[in-house]
């Protein structure tokens, strides 16, 4: 099967890019400025608040315009200046504005290379596209965690964020050597290449379509659970442990992400054969018992021993996500819309679970945040196991 170098290096560099520094911001604003757990979890809302608000026209936006390789450049220009800004001037108003600036760049990558990647490789090869790409991302959060560890240990924490920087400008080369002849535009925006017009009668009936309102409400409780766990670990161990803080939770997203390689590759591979739905509940599943995990234990090598949990659900996650969008919205030409309208709502749920997660534990302690993520993340199994059908067409047409 084909493969392209360019899309390959763009995920790889972006990986730290999107989220402009992930759970390092959390431990560089607890260990080197001293902000308390609420001030830190309303910034990370901020952040998530912006990209819920801009994912559903950035997402249309993708569907509409063909110079998608510039949308991806000016949203990494954007972070890495945020990013530097940061350092200079880390008080709370110039944060919180880097912050949502940030967060409005983030809506910009997924949908944006996403289309780039559909439009090149087709649809009946996307499957195995997303795992590569998802695989690519990956493995460059397990190289720019494991340095920004060291970097945040040895030199500062502030120094993560200017490799995250460093990173915009290594994505900015990768998205430079995409050959733009090389994307049909019809095909990015989930229409087939004969197509001549939009095969959709209206917005209205593709956001009124059950399977994909099943889907969305789902993955928006999953997000709930999920987003708050790992910068609270991160805050946990900088209590504990504060001079190592930063290298043990480059140690915890390290471990992650090289489980998340095998099982993105895993669903690129076996996404067609064994259907979406066993898949995707496995992701479901681990959740739960990993924010239960947490709690048992303050002992840091314990601790990051779970996140082997966290790359099972995020690596299947990560790449089904898209597949799964595309199975629902193929044909109607409104692929990066609807595939923004799903992220805003999962986004939403990230954001309130920094916000919810952050209070919970100034008033009730860490664990006591980590048992409710639980219990949101065990609802969130259930509605997907007993509603979601399988997408599939190839496993429906098995059956059929």
């Amino acid at each position: 099967m084909k493969r392209y170098p360019a899309l390959d290096w763009l995920n790889f560099f972006i990986a730290d890019v999107k989220d402009g520094a992930g759970p390092f911001l959390s431990v560089y604003l607890l260990s080197s400025q001293h902000w308390d757990a609420g001030k830190i979890g309303l910034i990370m809302a901020i952040a998530g608040t912006a990209t819920v608000l801009a994912r559903t026209p950035i997402g249309g936006f993708v569907d509409w315009v063909t110079w998608k390789r510039g949308l991806i450049i000016t949203a990494a220009v954007m972070v890495g200046i945020c990013l530097v800004l940061i350092t200079w001037i880390p008080s709370f108003w110039p944060v919180a504005v880097t912050q949502a600036v940030i967060g409005i760049a983030d809506a910009v990558f997924p949908p944006a290379i996403t289309a780039i990647s559909l439009g090149i490789v087709g649809f009946e090869r996307f499957t195995y596209q997303v795992g590569r790409n998802e695989a690519f991302n990956h493995a460059g959060n397990v190289v720019t965690a494991l340095v920004a560890g060291v970097a945040g240990w040895l030199i500062s924490p502030s120094a993560v964020l200017w490799l995250a920087a460093f990173m915009a400008i290594l994505s900015i080369g990768a998205v430079l050597n995409i050959e733009g002849k090389a994307i049909n535009h019809k095909i990015a925006r989930g229409l087939p290449a004969e197509s001549g017009q939009i095969l959709a009668p209206n917005l209205l009936e593709l956001f009124t379509y059950k399977p994909l309102l099943i889907f969305t409400a789902t993955i928006t409780l999953f997000h709930f659970a999920n987003a708050a766990m790992l910068p609270l670990l991160g805050q946990k161990l900088a209590l504990t442990h504060p001079d190592a803080a930063s290298l043990v939770i480059a140690f915890c997203i390290t471990i992650a992400q090289i489980v998340m390689v095998p099982m993105a590759l895993l669903v690129g591979r076996k996404a067609n054969s064994w259907g979406r739905k066993p898949i995707f509940l496995a992701a479901f599943a681990v959740l739960p018992i990993r924010g239960f995990l947490y709690t048992l234990s303050q002992d840091p090598y314990y601790l990051i021993s779970i996140q082997l949990l966290d790359g099972i659900g995020a690596g299947i996650f990560g790449a089904l996500f898209y597949i799964v969008v595309s199975d629902l919205t193929w044909g109607t030409g409104h692929y990066n819309l609807a595939l923004g309208a799903t992220s805003a709502c999962w986004g939403l749920g990230a954001a309130l679970s920094h916000l919810v997660a952050g209070f919970i534990v100034d008033y009730a302690g860490y664990n006591v945040a980590f048992l409710s993520l639980t219990g949101i993340a065990l609802i969130a199994f259930l509605l997907f196991w007993l509603a979601m059908p399988e997408t599939s067409r190839v496993k429906r047409n098995s059956t059929t």
